[in-house]
């Protein structure tokens, strides 16, 4: 099969909004750009949902001649929500997360790797090429590893190999995120709570305006609000412990780009991917923090299209 110019002109589609099944749940997808095009999948991190992706950087893919697809997480959003309980207090689950012991879990990291794999298999697609943001790209590092025949590249953004042995965040970071001791389910609670954490993990070379944040949290709560997924997909992270052996497996084309003012994953975990990867490029980007700034859309897309257009694909 002879690879497409992504860059020709293209037909593209409006997005459309679909629900697929994979390992027995119920995954909301979204497509868009050109249907015939190479397709790149984006997989967002913990607790968010695929619409905190920035329609900027999605069409700047479609602009390109991509086929653009992003989807809800398991217990996120629209797709499935799990009833499991959680035992253990989130402290000592941590701790014993550190230390190296087990931790009981409703479901792990592999576990939405297969999710992803899944989609993929209904969705008809041989293998795309994978995006995947802080906890997203946890999980791209585990189908990439465990199913290299599905990645044919690799764009990881903040994220790292999850070790227990990388520089912990802020701790009440980790509480922010996961909702520890959260107080009120309303949105002014809700909104409250989340502007305190994006202000905390924000770039500080590129703050935001506040309102655009404040609509943004809103547009979110009304959309889906399901704080239990967001504890659950925390206690899947820690459940999963090191990712080191499996990302050292990792041999297609790779670019990894972290802020080097990131207080969530601390860049050390970007230094890492890269040691760990020998061939992949590392981008640490100044100023940047934990999310995706408006003024950078256009680089980090840039840099994950150039890497992209170092895959070589087999005739088939």
């Amino acid at each position: 099969m002879t690879r497409e110019n992504p860059h020709s002109e293209k037909l593209h589609e409006a997005p459309q909004v679909r629900y697929v099944e994979s390992n027995g749940l119920r995954f909301c997808v979204e497509t868009r750009g050109n249907p015939a095009g190479e397709p790149v999948l984006f997989v967002m991190g913990l607790g968010a949902q695929m619409t905190l992706w920035p329609e900027k950087l999605l069409n700047a893919y479609a602009d390109a001649g991509y086929r653009v697809i992003r989807f809800d997480n398991r217990d996120i959003g629209l797709s499935s929500h799990l009833k499991d309980r959680l035992a253990g207090h989130p402290v000592t689950v941590m701790a014993r997360s550190r230390v190296g012991l087990s931790v009981q879990a409703p479901y792990t990291l592999h576990n939405m790797a297969g999710d992803v794999a899944g989609l993929l298999d209904a969705m008809g697609l041989g293998s795309v090429h994978l995006v995947g943001v802080s906890m997203g790209g946890m999980i791209s590092q585990v189908l990439t590893a465990t199913c290299p025949e599905k990645v044919r590249s690799l764009t990881l953004i903040m994220t790292s190999t999850n070790s227990p042995r990388l520089p912990m965040p802020q701790p009440k970071l980790i509480w922010k995120l996961a909702g520890i001791g959260a107080k009120g389910h309303d949105e002014d609670a809700v909104l409250g709570r989340s502007l305190a954490f994006w202000k905390a993990i924000q770039s500080p070379g590129f703050p935001p305006r506040e309102q655009e944040v404040r609509d943004r949290i809103i547009r979110e709560f009304r959309r889906s609000y399901h704080p239990a997924g967001i504890l659950r997909q925390t206690r899947a992270i820690l459940a999963s412990g090191s990712l080191s052996s499996l990302t050292r497996r990792i041999r297609v084309p790779t670019v990894i780009i972290h802020g080097d003012s990131d207080p969530l994953v601390r860049p050390v975990a970007a230094e890492q991917l890269k040691y760990l990867i020998p061939h992949a490029q590392l981008e640490l980007v100044k100023g940047m923090g934990h999310d995706l700034p408006e003024p950078l859309l256009e680089e980090f897309a840039e840099m994950s299209m150039k890497n992209i257009s170092r895959h070589s694909p087999v005739a088939a």
